[in-house]
């Protein structure tokens, strides 16, 4: 066989992910950045207003700016806590036990539920204030504590949520963890580290260049977070969970401003691929491998 028929065959081979990919992934993005610069409603075909979309969405809508800011909120505690507690479960999880298999199955559970509406509607029902988690805290005396009407605390407890969705991450650290030499733990036993000190000075550099990458991927989806607010909150009360992603949907969905939602699409994608540069540009200075070499 030819190497021209074997190319024809792989391409043959990898048509339905093409045709997926143009159709559902790259049409849709630049028809968005069409969108972005028309006034456009669905119904009637869209007419180009240039950058009009924009320079209402800076001047004139201020719940851009409390969105934004919202949203900001929920990445950084979020992301962080997210992180911090998919890496203390893949420590616990990272030992020789029998069953151990079983717990590690059952750990990563919450990630293919955590995203779903019912779940949703599960943490919606737990912190209502005649929920779940109230009714036991009055066992300990404790009043309850009103977690989704209070503007301080509701933004607070749909971030539990997306933290409780850790597999993914906890999946990954616990495969850098497997690769850590263990000749480093028993060099570091025999100078008589501490094991915090063994967790900081061995562990920690050498689980960064994952910490980069679930750092990054954590952070995209923080931003695009939709599934909590619109279904635990619907952005309340008094819009301390309107985030961004409820803002796009609302003026897509709701107001039919097709174009104007385009334009808000297009700025996160912006804020996205920002806050994705600044993390790989400065990762070079935090980020360690195993054979000595940083990131650059």
């Amino acid at each position: 066989m030819g190497t021209q028929s074997k190319k024809y065959i792989g391409l043959l081979y990898i048509s339905p992910w093409l045709i997926g990919f143009i159709i559902l992934t790259l049409y849709p993005f630049f028809a968005s950045l069409y969108y972005s610069f028309t006034d456009y409603n669905m119904i009637r075909p869209p007419s180009f207003v240039g950058f009009t979309n924009y320079i209402d969405i800076f001047t004139n809508d201020r719940d851009f700016y409390k969105s934004l800011w919202v949203t900001f909120l929920y990445v950084l505690m979020a992301v962080p806590a997210k992180l911090a507690f998919a890496l203390l479960v893949a420590i616990i999880l990272n030992r020789s036990m029998k069953g151990i298999g079983i717990f590690r199955t059952v750990y990563y559970l919450p990630s293919i539920l955590g995203g779903s509406i019912a779940v949703s509607v599960l943490w919606k029902f737990l912190f209502m204030r005649e929920g779940l988690v109230n009714q036991l805290m009055s066992y300990l005396s404790i009043p309850p504590i009103d977690w989704l009407g209070d503007p301080n605390l509701a933004l607070f407890t749909i971030t539990l949520l997306p933290v409780w969705e850790f597999g993914s991450s906890m999946v990954l650290f616990l495969a850098g963890l497997k690769q850590v030499p263990k000749e480093l733990y028993e060099a570091a036993k025999v100078d008589g580290a501490s094991k915090a000190r063994t967790f900081f000075s061995v562990t920690l550099p050498l689980l960064t260049p994952i910490i980069l990458f679930n750092l990054i991927m954590q952070t995209i989806g923080a931003f695009q977070q939709f599934t909590a607010a619109f279904v635990i909150t619907g952005g309340g009360p008094v819009k301390s969970t309107y985030l961004y992603g409820l803002m796009l949907y609302d003026n897509a969905f709701h107001y039919f401003k097709m174009g104007y939602a385009s334009a808000l699409s297009w700025i996160l994608f912006i804020i996205i691929m920002t806050f994705t540069f600044i993390l790989l540009k400065t990762s070079n200075r935090w980020t360690h491998y195993e054979d000595g070499g940083d990131d650059k």
